[in-house]
């Protein structure tokens, strides 16, 4: 096996461009642009995320060799996100990466959004790894807490393992037999968890993205304040469009009665609307964890930041005896980090990628 593997890693899917380099497995160096453009928008402009990419994408990837000590020619491969994602952002990357290995004669590796942030969990941290001082547009991920309390274990999880991916756009619980080897066994039939928070939040009038919003203010809130309707959805699917609408229409009835009722109430509204979707979520993964006897089970995904999710995790880990694997805050949102690690691993592999391989919009794992 070779010993000195540096990947460049690219994540552009959408509305963070990203890139990492990987030393193996030890992560060297990961720099993100945020675009903050979207938030006066409430939600994503793919246009405006495209156009930022192709301004960000040169010195986000300079930065980013810069940090790690290397030079571009001691690079071993290109690794990218080729999908799924917003069309537009996805272009910028993928292009980007073509063009940079074939100039510098190196495999290129296209990876599964999806597939790398399951296997975020993986990434090694050097002992001395930056806590991440902002610089401009561009920041240094931060080397935050690794899992603690019962249950809870810093190593990467063993195979098999189960992983709820939470995010905007997914919410699935994951069997994952290796790191080229997952099956879905249940995901949303229709809005993600993540975008329902998100809307929500927007109903509520809190700004964009909702997320770290609700999560802040459930933290002040009781989370039994308030009820929500709560899907019964059979097998291991989920469903957040009946939680919404239960949302919406209670709102609708409080302000009716009291014009400023979210101004006084805004932290029970939060936390309660955060208990009903950690409660969903974890029933559902607690059935996959009986069904499949999988008692090692971790969390990713933007979703997986959050407070009150994380908290349940501990909970379950001490009642019901599950080995669990939350990642740093630093790999829960889009990041080239993530990307890098399958990267490392499909490049020992030889799972290079044709030059003329198209970026893809949707797909679940591949």
């Amino acid at each position: 096996m070779n010993n000195d593997v540096y990947i460049l890693a690219i994540e552009s899917s959408c509305d963070d461009t990203s890139a990492a380099v990987l030393h193996n497995e030890t992560l060297l160096a990961n720099v993100t642009a945020s675009q903050a453009v979207h938030e006066a928008y409430g939600g994503v402009v793919p246009e405006l995320a495209s156009r930022a990419h192709q301004q960000n994408i040169v010195p986000v990837v300079s930065e980013a060799i810069k940090r790690a000590g290397i030079t571009k020619e001691q690079l071993s491969a290109v690794a990218f996100t080729r999908g799924p994602g917003l069309m537009g952002s996805l272009l910028v990357g993928v292009n980007f990466a073509k063009g940079f290995a074939r100039s510098l004669g190196i495999p290129l590796i296209d990876v599964n959004h999806l597939q790398g942030h399951v296997m975020a969990h993986f990434i090694k941290n050097p002992p001395s790894a930056p806590e991440g001082a902002a610089k401009g547009p561009l920041s240094v991920s931060k080397t935050t807490e690794a899992p603690s309390g019962a249950g809870a274990v810093t190593s990467s999880p063993p195979f098999p393992f189960l992983c709820l991916l939470v995010s905007g756009g997914n919410s699935q619980i994951v069997l994952v037999r290796a790191y080229n080897n997952m099956e879905v066994l249940g995901q949303t039939i229709d809005d993600a968890a993540g975008e329902a928070i998100d809307k929500c939040s927007k109903v509520m009038g809190l700004g964009y993205p909702g997320g770290p919003i609700i999560d802040r203010l459930a933290r002040q809130g009781n989370p039994k304040a308030y009820q929500f309707a709560e899907p019964h959805i059979p097998g291991l699917d989920y469903s957040f469009s009946g939680l919404k609408t239960s949302f919406l229409y209670s709102l609708r009835k409080w302000i009716h009665d009291d014009p400023d009722f979210i101004e006084h109430h805004k932290e029970d509204i939060a936390a309660s609307l955060e208990w009903t979707i950690v409660d969903i979520l974890m029933k559902k993964l607690r059935l996959a964890v009986k069904q499949t006897g999988i008692k090692h089970v971790a969390v990713a995904g933007g979703v997986s930041a959050n407070n009150g999710l994380r908290q349940a995790f501990h909970d379950h880990a001490r009642r019901y005896g599950w080995t669990i694997y939350i990642p740093r805050f630093s790999y829960t949102t889009d990041n080239a980090a993530m990307i890098g690690i399958v990267g490392y691993y499909k490049y020992l592999d030889k799972a290079f990628c044709p030059i003329e391989a198209p970026a893809f919009s949707k797909v679940s794992f591949t």
